[in-house]
């Protein structure tokens, strides 16, 4: 049986360390924190609320990556890192619940914005305190926590709250102004200090928030066709966004995934620090990103096809709606490309060009009926998976890379 001391110290892990539950019960919280953010972009589906939303997703990004970084060092199940857990959970749950009126706040209650903008300070406090605690004799971890607490997290903080007394684009810009700081800061401090203990746990963290994501746009297609009679053009339509998400999770974890994971595996020290920080901390932001937004696009579609009452079946996707739907992939297919760029030092012009396809994709789109539009999108999908197996497969085995 433990004794206290035992419960109330941080355990450290060990070089094969894998995820253990702990951090899935953690991740439900961000479950409901990304369906929010969705929710938040399709409450007012416009070019504003869309960047107004990527801002907060950025910020609940922040709040998870930062935990699995400490997770990495940490266990999670052991001593008092499981306390730790549970006490950012039900800080970030009532973040997630101020999402919605984060840039509207209703009359009445709690000023949502303050409240959102003190919880995620809390999230990123604790973060800071537990690591140092977790190592009090690793003198290099304390110089890059105590640069990460002047640079990385009060100066942004300031910026929060200021954005807090203000409505509208303001808010949303000095927000954005936020998380640019944030990230130069971290590109800046994190170069050295900070560990990665077990490559194997950290990638599989990643492709877990990953998942996720991909849950949410399933979820997007339900929300979607909510309140209305299910008719062949619906049932038709749920199955073609599956088999995007389907699509989407094969590039991922087939063509991006696992050669990420090698390439930190043969790293160490500071170089393998790099790697995490480029790879996982910054470009699977975009990737996850890109999830949601293509989750705001199904969402509208189905909702669009689903209701014949405003809508006709050859009725196109107007507006931000529009460009979200391929967008979304488009940035999910620029970060899967630079991900393959930054871990074998090639390019992959499959991706970039796809890329450059979907993202330029928003005025096609207002001209074919919306079924058709997401019909297309997930055919290409899954053809450009195709070819990129096929050229993967048919590489010589000593100089084969993902996605070529």
């Amino acid at each position: 049986m433990a004794t206290n001391s035992e419960r109330a110290r941080l355990v450290a892990t060990e070089g094969g360390h894998r995820v253990t539950p702990a951090e899935l019960f953690f991740d439900l919280v961000f479950v409901y924190a990304i369906t929010q953010v969705t929710a938040l972009m399709a409450d007012d589906p416009s070019s504003l609320r869309l960047l107004g939303g990527v801002v907060v997703l950025a910020l609940l990004w922040w709040c998870w990556t930062s935990f699995a970084w400490l997770g990495n060092v940490v266990r999670a199940d052991s001593g008092a890192m499981f306390t730790v857990l549970v006490a950012v959970m039900a800080v970030v749950l009532i973040v997630s619940l101020a999402v919605p009126e984060v840039y509207s706040d209703a009359p009445g209650g709690l000023p949502t914005p303050l409240l959102f903008v003190l919880c995620y300070g809390t999230v990123r406090v604790l973060h800071l305190v537990t690591y140092w605690l977790s190592d009090p004799g690793d003198q290099a971890l304390h110089r890059v926590l105590r640069r990460t607490a002047l640079l990385s997290v009060a100066p942004p903080f300031a910026l929060l709250l200021l954005g807090t007394a203000f409505t509208g684009v303001p808010r949303i810009l000095i927000w954005l102004s936020a998380v640019a700081f944030d990230y130069l800061a971290i590109f800046v401090t994190g170069k050295s200090g900070w560990r990665v203990s077990s490559p194997g746990h950290f990638a599989e963290r990643h492709g877990l928030i990953v998942i996720i994501a991909l849950g949410e746009s399933i979820v997007a297609i339900g929300v979607g066709v909510t309140g209305f009679p299910l008719s062949g053009p619906t049932v038709g339509a749920a199955a073609v966004g599956l088999f995007l998400a389907a699509g989407l999770w094969h590039l991922y974890f087939r063509q991006v995934a696992d050669s990420a994971e090698h390439r930190l595996t043969t790293l160490t020290a500071d170089d393998r620090t790099r790697l995490a920080r480029d790879v996982y901390t910054f470009l699977h932001l975009p990737l996850v990103a890109g999830v949601v937004i293509t989750a705001l696009g199904m969402k509208k579609t189905l909702q669009q096809i689903a209701d014949t009452d405003h809508y006709d079946l050859s009725e196109p996707l107007h507006g931000v709606v529009a460009w979200a739907l391929p967008g979304g992939v488009g940035l999910f297919l620029l970060a899967a490309a630079l991900i393959v760029l930054r871990t074998s030092n090639r390019r992959s012009p499959a991706l970039f060009a796809a890329a450059a396809v979907c993202l330029a994709a928003g005025p096609v789109i207002t001209l074919v009926p919306s079924l058709v539009a997401l019909g297309l999108l997930a055919a290409g999908v899954t053809v450009l998976g195709h070819a990129l197996k096929v050229s993967s497969d048919s590489e010589p085995r000593g100089s084969r890379s993902p996605a070529l």
